[in-house]
């Protein structure tokens, strides 16, 4: 048992900025992990750092957040092993170049330039071991990929050091409203605190209903696969615009393969399990873009449980309907580049009301459904009837 200032559900990367950034803003920060640190999204992640491609709603935010990538190592003493060596979609077909023609163009109408058309002449020049169907596609410089398990034990380090306590294998049973607290806890255990982060993962929409926000989310299990080490010959992570692929080397020379086969995701059980078949399909695209590659073994494939919005859209905001509560969850597979600058909005707006970061795309009340006319909390406690927040002085 214990109090602080604010509490963060979720040991997630997420969950992790957050606790981050509260903490260095003077608020005393207990973080609650079900499992471990990085246990399923964050662990399992591909890593990306991409703008290329971002839903409008999260463009803002996402490209707030490139500014800090580039400077991560400021934010948390480690690089970690962030290289920015662009993030190319490729197109095989015309018509799948005039997809991305149209694309740049409206992004380029509306002053966002930081996507580029490139013919498959620079294709070449881009990725040489391209297959030689490809007519061009679309290239975010800027763009690039991380290493997730140095990022995570970086963000770790750094929450550490800034004060707050992380607990590992506390997961959330109940989260209840008492006056002016939240208590959040498992069996005869709990933690008390005005301020509560939402950052728990594939379980972040229990922990909504919990708290009386009914926000409907799905379960992914994004699988991944890497091959042995062949020498450097691709530096840009590549997609496609027609097929399931995201294909990026990394310092060590293995193939990092995904794309967005799903696994078979048991929430329950707290289990994600891989599809073969669902990885032959990512291998065939693969090859397909890149042919020198076939004789490649794959060394180890996961899955990593996360939740998924109906509308592929994170969910970045303030509760509806209880005060002191910030829900952050739902990435649906592409929320790692985000981590950054959620963790700061997620710290300005439970400690000043506001942040200075669009996150108008990613409310949570474009999702959560209409409350029953007698809504409560856990055991009973009428969460509408609570009183608001005090104000005390003190984020692919």
């Amino acid at each position: 048992m214990g109090s602080a200032d604010a509490l963060v559900i979720g040991g997630g990367l997420h969950g992790l900025s957050a606790a981050l950034q509260l903490a260095r803003r003077g608020a005393r920060v207990i973080l609650l992990e079900r499992s471990h640190i990085g246990r399923h999204a964050s662990g399992a992640s591909a890593a990306g750092v991409r703008t290329l491609g971002r839903a409008r709603a999260e463009l803002p935010l996402s490209l707030a957040a490139m500014e800090m990538w580039h400077a991560i190592g400021d934010l948390v003493g480690d690089d970690c092993g962030f290289h920015a060596y662009g993030q190319l979609q490729v197109a095989e077909t015309e018509a799948e170049l005039s997809v991305l023609r149209a694309r740049v163009s409206g992004l380029w109408q509306d002053g966002f330039t930081h996507e580029e058309m490139v013919d498959a002449a620079e294709l070449k020049v881009l990725a040489p071991a391209l297959a030689t169907h490809c007519v061009g596609g679309a290239i975010a410089r800027a763009d690039g990929a991380a290493d997730p398990h140095r990022t995570l034990a970086a963000f770790m380090r750094a929450v550490l050091a800034a004060g707050a306590i992380v607990h590992e294998s506390f997961g959330v049973s109940y989260l209840q409203r008492r006056g002016v607290l939240w208590r959040a806890g498992n069996g005869n255990k709990w933690f008390e605190a005005p301020l509560v982060v939402n950052a728990a993962g594939a379980w972040a929409g229990q922990i909504a209903a919990l708290a009386g926000d009914d926000i409907p989310v799905e379960t992914k299990a994004s699988m991944m696969m890497v091959t042995e080490r062949v020498a450097p010959f691709v530096r840009p992570t590549v997609s496609t615009v027609g097929r399931k692929l995201s294909l990026k080397q990394s310092d060590q020379g293995t193939l990092l393969i995904g794309g967005g086969q799903q696994g078979r995701a048991d929430l329950q059980n707290e289990i994600a399990e891989v599809d073969v078949r669902g990885l032959a399909k990512s291998a065939a695209a693969a090859l397909a873009l890149f042919p020198s590659i076939g004789r490649l073994r794959i060394v180890r494939s996961w899955a990593g449980l996360e939740a998924k919005t109906s509308d592929d859209i994170a969910i970045a905001g303030l509760s509806p309907s209880a005060p002191g509560l910030m829900h952050l969850f739902g990435f649906s597979g592409h929320g790692f580049q985000l981590v950054p600058a959620l963790g700061v909005a997620a710290a300005e707006l439970l400690l000043d009301g506001y942040t200075r970061l669009d996150l108008s795309g990613l409310s949570p009340q474009r999702l959560t459904r209409p409350a029953p006319a007698t809504t409560h909390g856990i055991q009973g406690v009428p969460i509408s009837s609570q009183s608001e927040t005090p104000t005390f002085g003190l984020d692919e």
